[in-house]
């Protein structure tokens, strides 16, 4: 396989096993550099294993049915892999606080739907960053944290 190949190997295991229906964060630790950073628009940047473990725990605690999945096939090149996506879920469990625009209170009951591009660095096989673009003012209007236009 060549390095694209792997690199893509390595990204649809990311988003199957961490970002998919369920979530196995023994992948982190599996793909993820020790000094990963997460960084998308809607949350705090993360960085390291145990910081991006537990962003996850509490995402996903907090919307138990969270699920993204791919709407196009991967791009690569070098040393980069870039995915489309769609996701999202039902807030119906505990208050939530990692929006950077406010916070949630327990079971809203509010479905976020929306999507988005990512861009994986990966290096030697492990994942050093993930800098995404998402749909984050439609997934903020639908919780309810900004007005709708």
């Amino acid at each position: 396989m060549t390095k694209q190949e792997d690199n893509k190997a390595v990204v649809v295991r990311w988003f199957t096993d961490f970002w998919g229906e369920t979530c196995d964060l023994s992948v982190v630790d599996a793909v993820a550099a020790p000094d990963m950073l997460l960084k998308y628009s809607l949350h705090e940047p993360r960085r390291g294993r145990d910081d991006i473990k537990a962003f996850m725990t509490d995402f996903r605690a907090a919307f138990p049915d969270l699920n993204f999945w791919a709407t196009a096939d991967l791009i690569a090149e070098g040393d980069y892999v870039v995915g489309q996506w769609e996701g999202g879920g039902t807030h119906t469990g505990p208050a939530f606080s990692d929006f950077l625009t406010g916070s949630l209170p327990a079971a809203t009951g509010r479905t976020m739907r929306f999507t988005g591009t990512t861009v994986l660095k990966v290096i030697d096989g492990r994942i050093v960053e993930e800098i995404g673009l998402d749909d984050g003012v439609a997934a903020l209007a639908q919780l309810g944290l900004i007005k709708a236009a």
